[in-house]
């Protein structure tokens, strides 16, 4: 059973590339194929996907941003099914830029998982869990004025997928490490962003 929550990014990656298919695959497709109620799966596939070559996108930074926004606040307030509107749903993207972006994952996906296991894992219950997701919604409303600097809006999405995979892993110690990330994102940024 370890075994396999430490496959389980690599999972979300293989269900992710079994979905492509034609020149576009539609978002709705996305969450149909990953499951309503995998709130951590699509979180890490969307943060994936901005850290990932195709975060050169114009607007997609913004888009994720706004994706992670709902998603977290749903799990704030507990509901079971995620719930997207339609302007989000309706928005299909590029299956070759898709799959490129999933190669290049494969690798440094690989990497992360060896160290990955269960551990801390009351750190996954509320009221402990309110404060990374708390931090999340505070660096999805900052991240649309990264799109301005570049590289900025991949590394605020490749933390927001550290505590996607601790939570898809049950590894409590990757959710402390992300928190500890998500309070110096926007300073680290804001600092070589726009001083001096």
């Amino acid at each position: 059973m370890a075994e396999n929550k430490t496959r389980a990014l690599s999972d979300v990656l293989d269900q992710l590339e079994a979905a492509a298919h034609d020149d576009s695959i539609q978002v709705q497709e996305v969450i149909e194929k990953l499951g309503r109620k995998s709130f951590a799966s699509l979180m890490l596939v969307f943060s994936l996907i901005s850290t990932s070559p195709a975060s050169a996108i114009p607007g997609i930074t913004t888009i994720v941003a706004a994706i992670v926004f709902i998603l977290v606040v749903q799990m704030i307030i507990g509901r079971n099914c995620v719930w997207l509107p339609e302007f989000i749903t309706h928005r299909r993207m590029s299956t070759q830029k898709l799959c490129k972006g999933i190669a290049w994952l494969r690798k440094p996906v690989h990497f992360v998982e060896r160290f990955l296991k269960a551990r801390l894992t009351f750190l996954l219950h509320r009221p402990w869990l309110w404060l990374p997701l708390i931090a999340i919604l505070g660096l999805t409303l900052f991240m649309p004025f990264m799109e301005i600097i570049p590289t900025s809006g991949s590394i605020a999405s490749a933390v927001i997928a550290l505590f996607a995979a601790g939570l898809l892993t049950r590894d409590g110690g990757l959710v402390v490490l992300s928190l500890i990330l998500l309070l110096g994102v926007p300073i680290t940024v804001w600092h070589f962003g726009f001083s001096g």
